[in-house]
């Protein structure tokens, strides 16, 4: 057998998106590509439509047969969706972001997980103290297909309603995931609700103590949502992975990913039970830069570490894909979002450079 055939081959398919999604998602592709040589992997990528541009193309936020096409394939990256020229208020136009709904729902993921890890390079940039943010390192883990999101909802007149909605089923899986996730960090469980308000809160934090009882070894700690988010602040250092419903880990995370103070170097994942997981930068598709390049990679790159590791199962490569990053913030690489007054800033593609140069040396 030759040294080619021992290559392990992964087929991942790309949804560059809208505004930067394109310029972000090849920056990432590069890095991707170099890490391959080094650590012995090798990707092929395919290439969908999804969001703005497919209403375009199609006339539906995403192409014909797309679902099938990421099932096919070992991980989905995408840049991003949206902008003002698919904006609306018409229930019965189509948007951007139906298609992102649309295919985490086809794809049956479940959890979407946001890491919040703070950078010395850019301690400056948060309103936090550099204190309180020096050694932040948690994951938010929220519940995708339950909840507000997804319960009966009506308009009539002058009244309107939400139901929050969930099963024991939907609940034990997403807890039990935040659990297998800390048992690789630092063994600590936040459950996150509202058990003194709502009912659902209540079946929920029931199910999070049954689970608890199958993980020994973890420690599970609860916290009303409210204080959540006032730790959030105060003493962001505590947590480690955090467990939530839909609508407070929507609210939670965007909260903890400004603790840096930098959106522009987050990453997320939505991953389900089995199957293809989808990995995406948390911030927007800036149209007022795109085509520019002036978009910065990291969040993109960090994401696709992300897919390295719990998608390939390649860990050594993540940790290097994202010791890169860091290192290139450390030698005073910074694109325009992240720079200081006065510092010097970087192109999409002089970043990527930056951090395949601290790859290659890593």
């Amino acid at each position: 057998m030759t040294a080619a055939e021992n290559v392990k081959t992964f087929r991942v398919m790309t949804l560059p998106g809208d505004g930067v999604g394109p310029e972000i998602v090849d920056a990432a592709k590069r890095v991707l590509d170099a890490a391959g040589e080094k650590f012995g992997y090798a990707l092929t990528y395919e290439v969908g439509v999804m969001g703005g541009c497919a209403i375009d193309a199609f006339g539906q936020p995403m192409e014909p047969g797309l679902v099938e096409r990421c099932q096919t394939t070992d991980a989905v990256l995408l840049g991003a969706v949206g902008g003002p020229k698919w904006d609306t208020t018409d229930p019965a136009k189509p948007r951007p972001e139906q298609g992102l709904l649309g295919i985490r729902k086809a794809l049956a993921l479940f959890a979407n997980l946001r890491p919040v890890k703070s950078f010395k390079a850019l301690a400056g940039n948060s309103t936090l103290r550099p204190e309180v943010i020096d050694g932040v390192d948690m994951v938010v883990v929220r519940e995708l297909t339950g909840g507000l999101y997804f319960g009966k909802s009506e308009r009539t007149g002058d009244t309107a309603y939400d139901t929050m909605i969930y099963t024991e089923d939907e609940v034990d899986r997403l807890v039990d995931y935040a659990f297998g996730l800390a048992r690789g960090r630092r063994g600590l469980v936040h459950n996150v609700d509202k058990a003194n308000v709502l009912e659902s809160s209540r079946l929920w934090r029931a199910v999070a103590i049954r689970v608890a009882e199958r993980h020994p070894d973890v420690e599970m700690r609860h916290m009303l949502v409210d204080n959540c988010a006032m730790q959030f602040i105060r003493d962001p250092k505590q947590f480690d992975v955090v467990a939530t419903e839909n609508m407070f880990g929507d609210i939670l995370s965007d909260e903890a990913a400004m603790l840096t103070g930098s959106i522009g170097m987050l990453p997320s994942a939505s991953v389900g039970a089995e199957g293809v997981s989808l990995y995406e930068p948390i911030h927007g598709s800036a149209p007022d830069i795109a085509g520019k390049g002036l978009a910065n990679p990291c969040a993109t790159v960090l994401s696709a570490a992300m897919m390295l590791d719990l998608s390939f199962g390649l860990r050594e490569a993540a940790r290097a894909v994202e010791g890169a990053v860091e290192t290139a913030l450390e030698s005073g690489a910074r694109t325009a979002d992240i720079a200081a007054p006065g510092e010097s800033t970087l192109s999409t593609t002089e970043m990527t450079d930056a951090i395949l140069a601290a790859l290659a040396a890593g």
